[in-house]
């Protein structure tokens, strides 16, 4: 192993982004959490966090801005450990928080970590989260076995799991052509800056399984096809000129290309519906997004998109760009595109399968997205037991598109239990 291998590396190709996006307003934050069954305690948590991030170095990082690129080097502080807040997933200030790209929470019974998207995807953050959770419960008295969700903290942090999977894998020759619309997004009353509405709906994978099952898809074509609908009626009761509408779903890369990687290593598809076409009924537009995403999710395609997003970083002229230069590009770039692209989010980390003497003592897992400047509608979901949480992050105070959601899942025989940081 080399020695400086934890000390410092360069930001990952989606990594790099994030910096250049980053403002007052909107920071690409997301979180975590873990609800157990006992109180929280908040020094023994330090000592968990301190053993983890040993295993987890790339957890254990600032950013530094250097001539061309940012890059990540060793914390030298010990990381803050805070009882929680009411507006979760708040924008991320370098200079504060001791440099660290995450923020540990704790309250009663839960342990909430919100992260900055620049230091890993959805995936390498439920990792960081259960290594946590299954060192706190061991040092608690608790019996803890380990599999590649729970990490033993005592052992030593593997190279391969700081790996940047995109340079290793990007090699299509093919060329992507990216030809995104503008697309609708919904409407609303906007609450003062960082103050964003999340709902929550708790409910049986096996109801939500065998539901998806008789309709031939799977739970996330499920999700989709069911957030485009409610956008797609929303717009035709607003009237006016009808828009495409688009579900932005990011994939795990994993699942195609064998990587260890605790880093970004993801993809986002995208469906669309175009109302202009015609009018749909549910059932179409489901057998729509089934097919639009069994079409994309394709190793060779996916392989062409993945180089096309490094053909920048690995053009000789961008290479020595400078940095601030690039910083004004990303920023006017997404300033101009930003979320236009995209009526809504729907992030599925998928089943999270914890050892039994860990899972034993966790009632729920909970994943959120970030809040968005534009859409109304970021979902996000996992699974820990027969237990799926799936969540919504609303930049606008009404609540009509979470409320028909879990309305209609009801009414397909579902139970959910529901909670909100709504007044």
């Amino acid at each position: 192993m080399r020695k400086n291998t934890f000390e410092w590396f360069r930001l990952d190709n989606a990594a790099k982004i994030f910096p250049g996006q980053n403002t007052r307003a909107w920071s690409n934050v997301f979180r975590l959490g873990a609800e157990l069954d006992r109180q929280i305690d908040p020094d023994i948590l330090r000592k968990a966090l301190n053993n983890t991030l040993k295993r987890i170095p790339s957890f254990n990082v600032r950013i530094r801005k250097g001539a061309f690129w940012y890059y990540f080097e060793k914390n030298p502080n010990e990381a803050p450990i805070m009882p929680d807040i009411r507006n979760i997933c708040y924008r991320i200030n370098f200079k504060e928080n001791k440099g660290f790209l995450f923020r540990l929470y704790y309250r009663d019974t839960r342990i909430n970590v919100d992260v900055y998207h620049s230091l890993c995807d959805g995936y390498g953050a439920v990792i960081f989260l259960s290594t946590l959770v299954g060192e706190y419960l061991r040092l608690c008295g608790e019996k803890v076995s380990y599999n590649k969700f729970v990490l033993d903290a005592s052992e030593h942090p593997r190279e391969v799991e700081l790996e940047d999977a995109y340079n290793r894998y990007a090699d299509s020759k093919a060329r992507f052509k990216r030809a995104d619309k503008w697309v609708y997004h919904c409407r609303g009353t906007k609450p003062p800056l960082h103050v964003c509405n999340y709902t929550i709906g708790t409910m049986s994978f096996q109801q939500l399984h065998k539901i998806s099952k008789a309709y031939g898809v799977t739970v996330t074509e499920l999700f989709a096809a069911m957030l485009i609908d409610i956008l797609y009626r929303k717009q035709l009761a607003e009237g006016g000129k009808q828009r495409e509408i688009s579900a932005q779903i990011p994939v795990n890369l994993r699942k195609a290309f064998p990587s260890e990687t605790l880093r970004n290593f993801v993809l986002c598809l995208r469906v669309v519906i175009n109302p202009n076409l015609g009018e749909y009924t549910f059932e179409e537009i489901l057998r729509s997004v089934s097919l639009q995403l069994r079409l994309a999710n394709d190793k060779k395609l996916i392989n062409s998109l993945m180089t096309e997003n490094l053909k920048l970083e690995r053009n000789p002229v961008m290479k020595y760009l400078p940095l601030d230069i690039k910083n004004l590009g990303i920023a006017i770039s997404f300033a101009i595109t930003g979320e236009q692209t995209t009526s809504t989010l729907l992030s599925n980390v998928g089943y999270v399968e914890l050892p039994e003497d860990v899972a034993k003592h966790v009632e729920k897992y909970v994943f959120f997205t970030g809040a968005g400047k534009l859409n109304g509608a970021r979902c996000a979901t996992l699974t820990v037991g027969d237990k799926l949480v799936f969540s919504f992050s609303n930049c606008y105070e009404e609540n009509d598109i979470e409320r028909e959601f879990f309305t209609r899942l009801v009414k397909m025989g579902v139970h959910v239990k529901i909670e909100s940081n709504r007044k």
